[in-house]
């Protein structure tokens, strides 16, 4: 069994009746508890879990439900046999904001699970839904937990690349993963991005040397980690950031381009309603980028949201030489953000 650190602990280690198991040892069982903090493992591991079934069996039949819409007796309804038979995965987002509906339910449905389903729970922590849970890992309904806490360490991050190139059987070195690590300090799902992105056009070791060539000024000041700043509203610390990636050799049109990204994701999401989960296929994009995205518009407006792609827009012009102080207008573009559009007096 592997050994896994929780987003959600139980109160002791005797509590745990089943096995704990990292995102990538995720198997087929009846009942598979995913929990933690870490979306993009959490989705990912769900992912894995799905190709699994379906490679072992193309019919399967999978199921989304949202634990924070339930209504009583959907699960039931789902996990009955169906006229051939098919197997079943019922996946279930949003155990953390369940209705007390899906809390009994689900409990019920421990004590006898249905033959040939596989029950997905994705809890993301806090202590919403904490009896279910606990049956779970007692053991009822034959389960496992697949535990993906949140990576907050740059040695849990340095691991994590790693094991993202061994299980390609890409050679990478020493220096090429701090240089990684360093780069993409802020999201775990750019970090994996950057791995893949090395590894699909690298056919040799991948060394420092390569991770310059590709991602350059990131390796001193990440850019998406300036955005990041200024789309949470703090200016100050936003310009201290984009000077010194800037003086550290970064150039302004990618900087520019990260912002752009964060602002167009932001504006898909906007107003949207549903689950990460329910998005992901409408919006092409991953559940836990609909997530992220969804935190940062918070707070944000329409006009606002619009006024920050118009500045971005025109702060691109004046890169590409409509402006005499390119410098500037980077930073104004970055005051705005900051301000969530609204203009300064």
């Amino acid at each position: 069994m592997a050994a896994a650190k929780s987003g959600a602990k139980p109160k002791s280690k005797a509590d745990v009746k089943i096995p704990q198991l990292d995102w990538s040892a995720i198997r087929p069982e009846p009942v598979v508890l995913v929990s933690g903090a870490q979306a993009f493992l959490a989705d990912r591991a769900i992912r894995l879990l799905r190709e699994l079934l379906k490679a072992e069996d193309p019919s399967i039949e999978v199921h989304d439900v949202s634990a924070d819409a339930y209504n009583a007796g959907e699960l039931m309804t789902l996990a009955s046999p169906s006229l051939f038979a098919e197997p079943r995965l019922i996946q279930v987002s949003n155990v953390e904001k369940c209705t007390d509906a899906f809390l009994a339910d689900a409990q019920a449905y421990l004590k006898q699970p249905a033959d040939d389903t596989y029950l997905v729970l994705r809890h993301g922590g806090g202590t919403r839904g904490k009896a279910l849970l606990d049956a779970v890992r007692r053991g009822e309904g034959a389960g496992i937990e697949v535990v993906c806490a949140e990576i907050t360490k740059d040695t849990e991050r340095y691991a994590f690349a790693q094991a993202e190139f061994q299980r390609a059987g890409v050679k990478v070195t020493a220096g090429a993963l701090r240089a990684l690590v360093t780069a993409f300090a802020d999201d775990i799902g750019e970090l994996a991005s950057a791995c893949s992105q090395l590894m699909s056009d690298s056919s040799a070791e991948i060394t420092e040397q390569t991770v310059d060539k590709y991602y350059g000024g990131r390796v001193e000041t990440n850019a998406f980690r300036v955005a990041d700043t200024a789309i949470a509203g703090r200016a100050g610390e936003a310009l201290i950031l984009l000077r010194h990636a800037l003086g550290t050799g970064a150039e302004p049109i990618p900087l520019l381009a990260a912002f752009a990204m964060k602002l167009r994701t932001m504006g898909r999401v906007y107003g949207v309603r549903g689950s990460g989960a329910q998005l992901a296929g409408q919006l092409g994009m991953a559940p836990w980028q609909v997530d992220k995205a969804r935190r940062d518009v918070d707070g944000w407006t329409e006009h606002g949201l619009a006024e920050c792609v118009k500045a971005i827009a025109s702060t691109d012009a004046q890169l590409k030489g409509a402006s005499r102080d390119p410098v500037y207008a980077l930073e104004k573009m970055v005051l705005l953000v900051a301000h969530k559009g609204r203009q300064l007096s």
